[in-house]
């Protein structure tokens, strides 16, 4: 495998591809139960070794958008029925939903529904993660101080943008949970931070001006 193009591998009920763009190896499809995927076996990925709803599943477990599949005659994957914001300890943001995603280039199908957004300012694949909140020891425990509006609606376009060096800008319903788990966030508009000097992370305080954020 490589780590910047996309690769398919085909199956006789579904083809699997992988995005190195995306990748941050998180595991989910390596640590699956079953032979689907086999680190350092050529192929990697062998859709044929599992059933088409298990290949389904496992992939659609990827938290990136760098694993996604093409059933044939089956089903495409769909958004969830809740948009999420799941913030990471001393990680990214786990985005699922119905997602509008300013960044993703079109040959990314996998960041329809699913991203890792980088929320400690070093990525050089902004505003993707690629892991280097590890190397730069970035530190916050995901904790969420404040609870939103309250909205009950989950579901609908979540539109993501980017401000000009500065925060995440959400446009939908969606719910932020906390990296303990809990739902802490219930709204349709917040201003994430992604510069990594918020004191009120993980939403922005204007940090990212005095920091000198760069990030287009």
């Amino acid at each position: 495998m490589t780590d910047k193009k996309r690769v398919t591998y085909s199956g006789k009920d579904v083809d699997v591809s992988w995005d190195g763009r995306l990748c941050i190896h998180i595991g989910e499809c390596g640590r699956a139960k079953g032979d689907l995927f086999v680190g350092g076996r050529q192929p990697w990925c062998q859709p044929d070794l599992a059933a088409a709803e298990d290949v389904v599943e496992v992939v659609e477990r990827c938290p990136t958008g760098a694993l996604t599949h093409d059933c044939k005659g089956g089903e495409a994957e769909t958004a969830p029925g809740e948009n999420s914001i799941h913030v990471m300890y001393n990680g990214p943001y786990y985005l699922r939903g119905d997602l509008q995603l300013d960044g993703a280039a079109p040959d990314m199908p996998g960041t329809r529904f699913r991203a890792a957004l980088c929320r400690c300012g070093a990525s050089e694949n902004k505003p993707f993660c690629d892991n280097s909140h590890e190397k730069i020891d970035f530190k916050d425990y995901g904790a969420v101080g404040e609870s939103g509006d309250g909205t009950e609606k989950k579901g609908g376009p979540l539109q993501v943008n980017r401000a000009p060096n500065g925060p995440l800008l959400l446009s939908g319903n969606f719910t932020i949970y906390a990296a303990s788990g809990r739902p802490a966030f219930r709204g349709n508009r917040a201003a994430l931070c992604r510069c990594g000097h918020s004191k009120n992370k993980p939403f922005c305080d204007g940090a990212h001006k005095t920091a000198g954020f760069e990030a287009e």
